[in-house]
């Protein structure tokens, strides 16, 4: 009897891979982080501008990636608004644990278990933590550059 294994690309990822929230880049970014994931070629660019209160108040992403990258684009376009750089490498951290095996639960980031599906594949995981670690990276980059004298 043939063995039945579960689609890779799920209806719940191919809807997040198609439903990025803030496409594009800022006219006026605080700071930009690019980053790219070698072994698939993925890339992402994150535009972000903290508010008064070091908060993410506004996001734009350019996102080149598998569909488990873009879902995880829109994953964190949907959240990433009122977070603060140290949410966003919190988020980028437990992501990269769970990827890896180090821990079961992806962390507090909503929706992060749908992604469950690459975690048996890891030439997928660094598509999956470009949106988050450039996310993150741009976020620390400008509140470094808010708290300067």
């Amino acid at each position: 009897m043939p063995r039945v294994t579960a689609p890779l690309y799920s209806r719940d990822i191919l809807r997040l891979a198609t439903s990025i929230a803030h496409l594009g880049r800022l006219a006026d970014p605080q700071s930009s982080a690019e980053r790219r994931a070698p072994v698939c070629g993925s890339s992402i660019v994150v535009d972000v501008a903290l508010d008064g209160e070091g908060r993410v108040g506004a996001f734009a992403q350019e996102v080149r990636a598998c569909a488990f990258g873009q879902a995880s684009a829109a994953l964190l376009g949907r959240h990433v608004l009122g977070r603060k750089a140290a949410e966003l490498a919190e988020a980028r951290d437990s992501l990269a644990a769970w990827l890896s095996g180090e821990c079961e639960d992806p962390g507090d980031w909503p929706g992060l278990d749908l992604l469950a599906p690459a975690r048996r594949l890891s030439a997928r995981h660094g598509a999956i933590l470009l949106p988050f670690q450039a996310a993150a990276e741009a976020a620390e980059q400008a509140a470094r550059e808010t708290v300067r004298p």
